[in-house]
């Protein structure tokens, strides 16, 4: 359908499609929609033009700046990606209808639990237009619909790239439905459309998550932000931990694995700190930090971090700094302050290595690596629907296989009870 026709449905309207499509993707064969998914890739290659003129509409309109404009703009190296990625799903194992166990019973009965689709998907999200193409074939791959509610200030993108998508032939009508983004209204509406909507996915800052987790009457699997930390031990080489917490806080400041904290080893610090605060502020990274980490830096500028700090999610090219005694207290100064999102230690240390990826409650723990791989492409899963820091239903970078419920089928020959 024509996506200015849809933008003027309802929501309620909307949400009825995306149920009707949803039975009708359950019923496709995994070579169905792996070819929906290739044209899908190849209509975003073909229509490059359209994709970034909108975009560029956008990028005029939104009034950011920095971290969140580059989180908001599209290049033609990013649409490539993304019908990269859109390829990399089609390629990847079809989870639905796997058998996740099967047994017989004495009395002849034979049970399977098989994987199924959840039904309908709700996803709130911030203004990154790749999330719509990354979410919306996760969907269609394990015979999901997906409602979209995109952030404002992304809305000619989203738009754009949604009428690209349902116009590939054999995709079904409310396969993939867009909200209206200039109204909080559509959020109210999707997160109470219980008996429509299957589950909700929250994605963006604190304050959405926290909004969406407390009034919403549809299940929520809640994506959170990432407070991450880099903790560089006495046995570190410090080298690789340079390369490390350089790239893990500049590579791209704006996304939720970059990390925001440093916590360095007292026997280290001294050397350390000065070494690595040099290297931060030339790549144009405000520093700050607490009292010890402070008084090692000499002249250079560390800003007295309040506690609150400790929280926080910078999402910028700023990063807080702390001194603590041994692996112990960086633990559990990050099972304090984190959001449970990624932490890493440098080590070469396995003992307090292993101790670390143990002890830290976070969804992705590493070992001498940057926190920027917390990411499905990264992990292989092709894209991802977020980034979970909940426990349940699923934890980490989440795709196909926590996009899929289970059932039973069982089989008799005239069995009762």
């Amino acid at each position: 359908m024509n996506t200015t026709v849809s933008m003027s449905l309802s929501t309620n309207d909307k949400l009825l499609r995306a149920r009707a499509a949803a039975a009708k993707l359950a019923l496709l064969s995994t070579e169905e929609k792996n070819s929906l998914l290739l044209a899908i890739a190849n209509a975003l290659e073909a229509h490059e033009n359209r994709i970034l003129s909108a975009n560029a509409e956008d990028i005029k309109n939104s009034g950011l700046d920095g971290a969140m404009r580059d989180r908001l703009l599209l290049t033609s190296a990013r649409i490539k990606e993304m019908a990269g990625g859109v390829r990399e799903v089609a390629d990847l194992p079809d989870p639905i209808g796997e058998t996740l166990a099967a047994w017989a019973k004495p009395n002849g009965l034979k049970i399977r639990k098989v994987r199924v689709p959840l039904g309908v998907l709700g996803i709130i999200y911030e203004s990154r237009p790749n999330v719509t193409v990354d979410t919306a074939v996760l969907a269609l791959k394990t015979g999901n619909s997906i409602v979209l509610r995109g952030g404002k200030e992304a809305a000619r993108s989203n738009a754009c790239l949604v009428e690209i998508m349902t116009a590939v032939a054999g995709v079904p009508e409310g396969a993939i439905e867009l909200l209206d983004s200039s109204t909080r209204d559509s959020v109210q509406e999707l997160i109470k459309a219980r008996g429509l909507v299957d589950v909700i996915i929250p994605r963006g800052g604190p304050g959405l998550i926290k909004f969406v987790t407390e009034n919403s009457a549809v299940p929520v699997i809640e994506t959170g932000a990432g407070n991450c930390h880099i903790f560089v031990d006495k046995s570190a080489d410090l080298d690789m931990a340079d390369r490390i917490v350089i790239n893990a806080k500049t590579q791209r400041p704006s996304v939720c694995n970059a990390a925001e904290k440093l916590l360095v080893h007292e026997s280290v610090a001294p050397e350390y700190i000065p070494r690595i605060a040099r290297k931060l502020i030339d790549a144009g990274v405000e520093l700050h930090g607490d009292r010890k980490s402070q008084s090692m830096a000499g002249d250079l500028p560390v800003l007295l971090a309040s506690e609150q700090e400790w929280h926080e999610e910078y999402l910028r090219l700023c990063m807080a700094i702390a001194v603590v005694a041994n692996v112990n207290e960086a633990i559990a100064h990050i099972n304090k302050y984190s959001t449970k999102h990624s932490d890493s230690i440098v080590t070469s240390d396995e003992t307090n290595a292993r101790r670390f990826l143990r002890g830290v409650d976070s969804a992705a723990v590493y070992w001498n690596a940057s926190t920027r791989f917390t990411d499905g492409s990264e992990f292989g899963f092709g894209a991802e629907m977020g980034i979970s820091t909940q426990k349940l239903h699923c934890r980490g970078p989440f795709a196909l296989p926590e996009l899929t419920s289970t059932k039973y089928e069982i089989i008799g020959t005239g069995q009762v009870r």
